[in-house]
């Protein structure tokens, strides 16, 4: 009685096993794949989310796109970057994941496609999944830096294709989406009557600086919206606050958003507190924004270094975000090298297929972990990798 909109086979793979049966053996376990800014010991202020508790959020104004004073401050984000936003051209949802869900019901039809860059974080399965949508891969190549390979976007289009979805920076190979890219995939887009959401929820955090990184919002040519949310640019994913802005010509937008205000009337998921105190949070998420970008700078050289010591081991290049990707010998498989080191030397890290790397062997830790744990995490999975333990 189970909807195949779920996969048929939900039991734990053997990496979820193999940590389930550390962890209930109490044996420690250094996680690498964290990427909870709560969990870190990343310090924020004791009076943060005091404006949740404003007297204001008792009345209830259900707005299908959200209170316009919170919609007016995700404009006044957009503005730190250098992009005008309308506030009335915002709307906001509970997550970035749900934005996905209600932009999938907006688009398609059961059985119709959208594009999606791999390698990338497989949430995206799963949601158009859940939406009876299926995924079409373009794809991410690596030569010093990674870029899109822009012919397999042109050949992932089919006659179903309604959306493209690019992630910047993406998640795990931290690329940004460049002023070059941005102008093919419109292109793209145009010829093909696509719309183009593009996913900036680490926009924030920019590592190597890409001198061409540009939004989706840059472009007003083809119907476009970007999603955004506090779990990222404020380090508080537990509010639960995600937004999406549009942009395109005016007759598309305004038709789409007419559109999307009816699905987001009959969910309206947000909350009311979260709404009201919403120009104050975003007012406040500087300060825990730079604790986590200096933690992920940290932690970013720590790994160059200690890789220079493990030449059989090397950081790919990474623009931006909370990942790095490490290029590591294929002596064995990806899933035989991670259950090792979470059997043997307790540590957890993704392998590379977990995000549809095109070939092995690649790992992938998060930036974000406290420093003393990053430290002797990396120094196991540097050793375990090259060959150098038993």
């Amino acid at each position: 009685m189970i909807s195949s909109r779920l996969q048929a086979d939900l039991s734990p793979n053997a990496v979820t096993r193999a940590i389930t049966a550390r962890r209930h053996s109490g044996r420690p376990l250094i996680d690498l794949t964290e990427s909870n800014p709560t969990r870190v010991g990343i310090p924020y202020p004791s009076d943060l989310l005091a404006p949740l508790a404003d007297p204001a959020a008792l009345a209830y104004d259900p707005q299908p796109l959200g209170l316009m004073s919170a919609r007016e401050a995700v404009a006044r984000e957009y503005a730190r970057h250098e992009l005008t936003v309308n506030p009335h051209r915002v709307a906001l949802t509970s997550s970035t994941s749900e934005a996905y869900a209600l932009l999938f019901k907006l688009f398609c039809d059961p059985g119709d496609d959208v594009l999606v860059p791999q390698p990338s974080y497989p949430l995206f399965d799963h949601l158009t999944r859940l939406e009876a949508v299926r995924t079409l891969p373009y794809e991410l190549e690596y030569h010093g830096s990674w870029r899109i390979d822009l012919d397999s976007v042109t050949r992932a289009v089919s006659p179903r294709t309604r959306a493209l979805l690019v992630v910047s920076p993406n998640n795990p190979t931290g690329s940004f989406l460049h002023a070059d890219d941005l102008a093919a995939l419109t292109r793209v887009c145009t010829s093909h009557d696509l719309a183009l959401i593009g996913d900036e929820v680490f926009f924030d955090y920019r590592l190597d600086p890409a001198p061409s990184a540009v939004s989706v919002l840059s472009q007003h040519d083809v119907l476009t919206c970007a999603l955004g949310g506090l779990s990222k640019s404020g380090g508080l994913p537990q509010v639960k606050l995600g937004w999406m802005a549009w942009a395109g010509p005016e007759p598309r937008v305004t038709e789409a958003m007419h559109a999307y205000e009816i699905i987001a009337d009959s969910y309206l998921s947000v909350a009311t507190p979260v709404q009201v105190a919403a120009p104050a949070l975003l007012r406040g998420a500087g300060d825990i924004r730079a604790r986590i970008h200096a933690r992920v700078q940290r932690n970013l050289q720590a790994l160059r270094l200690a890789c220079e010591a493990r030449p059989s081991v090397s950081t790919l290049g990474v623009e931006g975000g909370w990942s790095a990707v490490l290029q590591v010998p294929a002596i064995g498989t990806e899933e035989e090298l991670v259950m090792t080191l979470v059997t043997e030397d307790g540590v957890l890290v993704h392998p590379g297929y977990f995000f549809d790397m095109a070939r092995e062997a690649f790992l992938v830790v998060s930036l974000i972990v406290e420093p003393e744990l990053f430290d002797r995490g990396i120094d196991l999975v540097l050793a375990r990798a090259a060959g150098s333990r038993a």
